[in-house]
């Protein structure tokens, strides 16, 4: 993995635990935040997703298949990607931004390449042991666009 701080171009490279599934994702990251919405809490096992949003064409499985979850009971659902064998949480797939992947930090083999959080959003569902840095613009839901 690389970073190239002359233009932000990252490079990222990661994978699930087990190591069946790994990825690639290069590209200048859009935005860097932290989600404390009740699904990733689910998802995480209780603490926020870090994550980067990436343009989609240049993220790219290089070994495995991912296996895909999306919830038939919401009326806007995400598609999240993880690994069929370990069950890491990998990337979600929005269709409002059908351009971008949301790809999660914990599964970067560098995972401090992540940096720090631009902002954090769904604080309407943080709990009381979430830490959200001093600073950092929060939003009780998404911010506006």
């Amino acid at each position: 993995m690389s970073a190239n701080q002359q233009d932000d171009v990252l490079k990222l490279q990661g994978g699930c635990y087990c190591g069946a599934v790994r990825y690639i994702a290069e590209g200048k990251a859009v935005m860097k935040g932290q989600c404390h919405c009740r699904e990733c809490q689910y998802i995480s096992g209780g603490a926020p997703q870090m994550f980067l949003l990436m343009p989609r064409e240049g993220f790219r499985y290089t070994q495995g298949s991912p296996r895909s979850f999306t919830r038939s009971d919401l009326e806007h659902p995400v598609t999240r990607e993880f690994c069929g064998e370990c069950g890491t949480h990998l990337v979600t797939l929005r269709k409002d931004l059908p351009t971008l992947v949301v790809l999660k930090a914990g599964p970067l083999d560098d995972p401090a390449l992540y940096g720090h959080p631009q902002m954090a959003i769904f604080t309407v569902d943080k709990q009381p042991f979430h830490h959200v840095p001093d600073g950092l613009p929060s939003f009780e839901r998404m911010p506006v666009r």
